[in-house]
């Protein structure tokens, strides 16, 4: 099995009240090259930070971190359009950073992000493949994309209390400098993203596109930014079966709206409940009082986790956060630290 994970960034993140995902916007930055140094060799490495939040919930990289150690993937990570350097291998899409969806264009060259996205997905040699993402204020661009759309518009957040009223003023100011009506972009999806969305989504959507195309089976590994992706994919005219795997986190936060868009979209809902319930250790503990919820293929590894081994997954997360510096039962974190709501999308 490989993931592929799609890493980058947009201005987006930077609007006050969207995205808690760095002390500072400088440090917001470090958040995506960090999270692949974390999956690639767990532990940052050349980034200055560790993202985890101060009250001791670490970015979802360190949970897919925890999958690997324990069930063993392949992995690549692609710069999607990354705000900083990352000491993790990649593969290039020549694409950067996407501007705040309230400018006139998010991402002006989506059409060329997707385009060299479907070449590489449809070069895997692999039968099965996971697709992932890690992108602070995400679920804002996704907003905007679904809103474009003319989709239903649910989103879910990292935060323990999802700023939702604040996303949608967001997208109407975006609609507004696109000159965009809702649901205006129905049946030119790319245009939706190169209007309101970020680089990250096009990277997404054309590997899934290209490895469809070679009918390698595709799981899209998140929550409502894969939801947002399956959406997009299937505006284009693409049908084909995919999946959808991501935490109970996410699932107890949508409700039934969740299954419902997999439904409406042709995509099998896979569902993980990790257990962290079962532990006292402060980083589950985080995730189970609402903060991150999913990001960086955290659903989508602990899918491939087999029965009965949930237990060393959650042993290994523990010996990866003591890895990354995060007591057990909370206290003192560094001083580096970032989160949205601790680290990750909006």
């Amino acid at each position: 099995m490989r993931v592929v994970l799609a890493a980058g960034g947009t201005e987006t993140a930077l609007i006050d009240g969207i995205s808690a995902a760095g002390a500072t916007p400088e440090l917001m930055a470090h958040t995506p090259p960090a999270d692949a140094e974390i999956v690639v060799y767990g532990e940052p490495t050349a980034s200055p930070v560790t993202p985890v939040s101060p009250n001791g919930c670490p970015t979802p990289a360190a949970i897919t971190r925890a999958v690997r150690e324990v069930v063993g993937f392949d992995l690549t990570v692609l710069d999607a359009g990354l705000p900083e350097s990352t000491a993790a291998p990649t593969v290039s899409l020549e694409a950067a950073p996407g501007n705040d969806i309230r400018s006139a264009e998010a991402v002006p060259d989506a059409t060329a992000i997707y385009d060299r996205a479907r070449e590489f997905g449809a070069s895997l040699p692999d039968d099965e493949i996971l697709v992932g993402e890690t992108i602070p204020g995400g679920t804002t661009t996704a907003l905007g994309v679904l809103t474009a759309l003319g989709e239903p518009s649910s989103v879910s957040s990292s935060l323990p209390t999802n700023p939702i009223e604040r996303k949608h003023a967001v997208v109407d100011e975006a609609l507004a400098a696109s000159g965009l009506a809702v649901g205006e972009c129905a049946d030119q999806p790319l245009e939706a993203i190169r209007r309101v969305g970020d680089p990250v989504q096009a990277a997404t959507m054309g590997v899934a596109a290209g490895a469809l195309e070679a009918e390698t089976s595709v799981t899209l590994a998140g929550g409502t930014q894969m939801v947002t992706v399956a959406a997009v994919l299937d505006h284009l005219g693409i049908d084909d079966e995919l999946s959808l795997a991501t935490t109970s986190f996410v699932a107890d936060e949508q409700a039934g709206s969740l299954g419902e868009a997999c439904f409406r979209l042709n995509c099998e809902l896979i569902v993980t409940d990790p257990g962290f319930d079962d532990s006292d250790h402060v980083a589950m503990e985080r995730y189970c009082a609402g903060e991150a919820k999913e990001g960086v293929a955290m659903g989508g590894a602990l899918s491939l986790v087999p029965d009965g081994e949930l237990p060393a997954v959650r042993d290994r997360l523990e010996v990866v956060c003591d890895r990354l510096g995060i007591e057990a039962s909370g206290g003192e974190q560094l001083s580096s630290e970032t989160d949205e709501g601790t680290t990750h999308g909006s």
